[in-house]
């Protein structure tokens, strides 16, 4: 396949070759994902210098039709759209996959909306209510170590960090990823196009070893969730926290943001991976989990020079947040009823879930429960045949599979279910639990008596 693909392009000049790959792609003679030849390949059968086949590839890249995968080649990129999070359209099954927040426990925001209005904010003003600035300040600087630090508002977190990478690279630059990973940040680097480099998730959080490799392959900014990853659970801890802030303090100039998504729902403590004389860095969290996903808010507290970057992006008059919803937000978060809910609500989301995993290790599947509105359910056998097993008793769950950035089909990932389970209670939540461990015996797998394990 390889030799073919190499006879079908021509050109002589870099522009001539790219316009020659683009052809090919268009008229669809080379599909989504298909590897194209090596450079050396490419240059000796066109008979030109291996940089003119370099630079062809390098427009490519930088046109968003062909993504680079370091030893992995150069393959013709895949427009199709990577699952997000919400309700599945027109399903009859109950949906356990949604990683919504239980709409009950979100504030009703009619008696706040009163408070809201006022003199109307016009052109050239500050892009930022005071009176938000002055409650984000208490909320953010104290869990960062860096003194100099700026606060942004943007449409939630995000829009946030789509801003931070787009300020800070361009196509083809590697970014370090969770792996597994959170959907919306997986969409995110490969419309950016970006080369997402995978670190492991463990249960502290992302591993020294894994964020080690990514920096040697030279990533130039770091995603990180330091409480609740999304699918994981995982948090954190004081003891990684620290040796990840001693791995990248030889790496000053790398930008690292981090999404701490959970934020005042969290029942674990917030560990930073931003040390003291860290550089380029940035705290994004939004208010979308405790104050409802259509609250399209979130603060972000960075250095002074990606402070004023991302500013650029967000200029009066255009792009800014509404004043009116960056009130509204105020007026939540200052009202102690308000914030009394949330605590209510962080402390539902734990114990359903550490509830429901008890049901599981109960019934043979051994399962903790992390921080977050998610569970991550190892399996014995493939997520995908206990998640078809699971569609046809009425259930609609996420196989971890959907997560992961490593493809490999062996990958710890493709053996988890992402489950959604915090609205289930009595009946529902002993249904659910005895129909997955019925799924993974219909798959084949093998069940853990009580005690063992």
């Amino acid at each position: 396949m390889e030799r073919d693909v190499t006879l079908q392009i021509s050109g002589r000049s870099a522009a001539e070759i790219a316009a020659s790959v683009r052809t090919l792609i268009e008229r669809g003679e080379l599909a989504p994902g298909e590897p194209l030849p090596p450079v050396r390949s490419l240059a000796e059968t066109l008979g030109v210098n291996r940089n003119t086949a370099v630079a062809a590839y390098r427009q490519l890249t930088l046109a968003g039709m062909v993504v680079t995968r370091g030893r992995g080649g150069t393959h013709v990129a895949d427009p199709s759209p990577v699952a997000q999070e919400g309700f599945a359209a027109d399903s009859v099954l109950r949906d356990v996959a949604t990683g919504n927040p239980d709409p009950d426990l979100i504030p009703d925001p009619s008696r706040a909306l009163a408070k809201v209005a006022g003199r109307p904010v016009l052109y050239g003003e500050p892009v930022v209510d005071p009176g938000l600035e002055r409650w984000a300040a208490s909320w953010m600087r104290p869990d960062l170590a860096p003194t100099d630090v700026r606060l942004t508002i943007t449409s939630g977190a995000a829009d946030a960090v789509e801003r931070l990478l787009a300020q800070a690279l361009v196509r083809d630059d590697a970014v370090a990823l969770e792996d597994p990973c959170f959907l919306t940040s997986i969409h995110t680097v490969r419309v950016g196009g970006y080369r997402a480099v995978p670190v492991p998730v463990d249960d502290e959080g992302m591993t020294v070893e894994g964020l080690r490799s990514a920096l040697e392959q030279g990533v130039r900014a770091v995603v990180c969730t330091p409480r609740a990853q999304n699918p994981t659970g995982a948090s954190l801890t004081e003891r990684r926290a620290r040796d990840l802030r001693a791995v990248l303090r030889a790496h000053p100039y790398v930008l690292v943001i981090e999404d701490d998504h959970f934020s005042m729902l969290s029942r674990r403590p917030f560990h930073s991976l931003i040390g003291p004389e860290h550089r380029r860095f940035a705290l994004v969290r939004s208010v979308s989990k405790f104050l409802g996903p259509d609250m399209c808010l979130a603060v972000t507290a960075s250095d002074p020079e990606t402070a004023d970057r991302l500013a650029m992006r967000l200029s009066p008059g255009t792009t800014w947040v509404s004043h009116l919803l960056q009130r509204l937000v105020l007026a939540l978060v200052t009202d102690p009823e308000v914030v009394d809910g949330i605590e209510t609500a962080g402390a539902h989301y734990a114990d359903r879930n550490h509830a429901f995993a008890e049901r599981l290790t109960a019934l043979g599947v051994p399962t903790d429960a992390g921080d977050g509105l998610n569970l991550w359910v190892a399996l014995p056998v493939p997520a995908r045949d206990v998640s078809e097993q699971l569609m046809r008793r009425g259930w609609l769950a996420r196989a971890g599979d959907a997560f992961a950035l490593d493809e490999a089909t062996d990958a710890p990932a493709a053996r988890r279910l992402r489950l959604t389970v915090h609205d289930l209670a009595g009946h529902d939540a002993d249904r659910l639990a005895a129909d997955i461990a019925a799924a993974v015996r219909a798959a084949g797998g093998r069940l853990v008596a009580a005690g063992v394990g």
